[in-house]
């Protein structure tokens, strides 16, 4: 039986970090990882290149029971923050938009990155075998992993939620966080594109057609692509609208956004011999707008048609409604909402009010960012959280 003065679950982003904050403050730190390599999903993320984070990071821009929860551990460790590391291991990055920051090259090098600072911490990382039972007594937490006993009077569950499955993810995190106590807010996909049932068929036939709208659902409203698939909707918008979707809600899409209240009746002033067709479809891709054009069976020259059809016609294109029937869940989902209930954490450190030196950090917690980083500088920040705490 081995002993440290931590054992972290999990060696993605908020796991490595975590550990590697603890390691370099002298802690003597056991990382476990049921698969085979550390930081599977870093290296998927982004496209290859990490979305590390983003510029714009605030907590108005996560999604938790408790809105107030995020405040303190981002406010103590900023987007900034985690660039100047990277900028310490001269790993180039680039802008793109909505302040979202990517690595030049590839995410292996934020991987590589973590790891040398698990390193210098001496950090004892352990891949490639399944946690078996987790316990706690006399002060001191024993964990079974691969016929190996460790104990540690601290306990980090970094384990992550159940998005995609295909790298091994599971709700590990949410079963231990029960097993000792902690309430868990119902987790569910978020950051996932949403299917449409049977009567929209129409848009079906729109498959790979990508348009600029504003999506919105309740009160949030996101500016972004969006995208038709064979199933339903995606692209940036539809993910961004998907967290805050909730089955039986309404997702409305503006398309063509830009477009002034009043235009059509501007158009049909300005140029009264044009087809409705033509005013209606200007500015959206062509197999769009007559999937549209079908849909309002509005037909004629703009000055034969009079002021409160067209009036009717700009209010279903500002906000035409989609009514989603579900989501293609957890295996395309790019993150999960909910998790362990922010009510049971300490805001500052990340530890279990009822039980003392247990831990929960990143996707396992329920905070949810947008698409974009906001995500990894969650990881980041509630993983410097603890790390400093231990």
């Amino acid at each position: 039986m081995s002993e440290y003065d931590a054992i972290v679950l999990g060696a993605g982003a908020a796991g490595l970090f975590c550990a590697a904050t603890a390691g370099q403050r002298g802690k003597r730190v056991l990382l476990l990882d049921h698969a085979a390599e550390p930081g599977k999903k870093i290296v998927i993320s982004g496209g290859g290149r990490c979305n590390f984070t983003n510029i714009h990071t605030a907590p108005d821009r996560y999604l938790a029971s408790n809105p107030h929860f995020a405040k303190s551990a981002l406010s103590r460790y900023t987007p900034a923050d985690f660039l100047s590391l990277m900028e310490s291991y001269d790993i180039a990055w680039h802008e793109k938009t909505l302040g979202q920051l990517f690595c030049d090259g590839s995410a292996k090098q934020v991987v590589a990155m973590l790891l040398e600072e698990c390193d210098k911490g001496g950090v004892v990382l352990n891949c490639g075998d399944a946690v078996g039972a987790v316990e706690h007594a006399d002060g001191r937490y024993r964990v079974e992993y691969g016929g190996n006993v460790a104990t540690a009077p601290a306990l980090v569950i970094a384990t992550g939620g159940p998005s995609i499955p295909k790298m091994g993810a599971t709700g590990f995190a949410y079963d231990l966080a029960r097993k000792f106590g902690l309430k868990v807010v119902q987790p569910r996909p978020a950051l996932v594109p949403l299917t449409l049932p049977g009567d929209e068929a129409l848009f079906r036939e729109l498959s790979g057609v990508s348009t600029e709208i504003v999506a919105r659902c309740g009160k949030a409203a996101f500016r972004e692509a969006a995208l038709f698939t064979h199933r339903g909707l995606s692209g940036p918008a539809i993910l961004q609208i998907s967290s805050y979707w909730q089955r039986g809600d309404t997702v409305t899409a503006q398309f063509v956004p830009d477009r002034v209240d009043g235009w059509l009746k501007a158009i049909k002033r300005e140029r009264p011999r044009l087809s409705f067709r033509k005013a209606m479809g200007d500015g959206l891709p062509e197999r769009l707008a007559d999937a549209l054009f079908a849909r309002l069976g509005i037909e004629g020259e703009m000055g034969s048609l009079t002021d409160k059809v067209l009036s009717a016609a700009e209010a279903r294109l500002a906000r035409w409604p989609f009514l989603p029937d579900g989501s293609e869940g957890y295996a395309k989902a790019e993150v999960t909402a909910g998790g362990i209930d922010t009510a049971e954490l300490s805001s500052k450190t990340m530890e279990a009010r009822k039980s003392p030196g247990l831990y929960a950090i990143g996707e396992a917690v329920d905070v949810t960012g947008w698409l974009g980083g906001y995500n990894f500088q969650w990881a980041w920040a509630s993983a410097r959280a603890a790390g400093l705490a231990l």
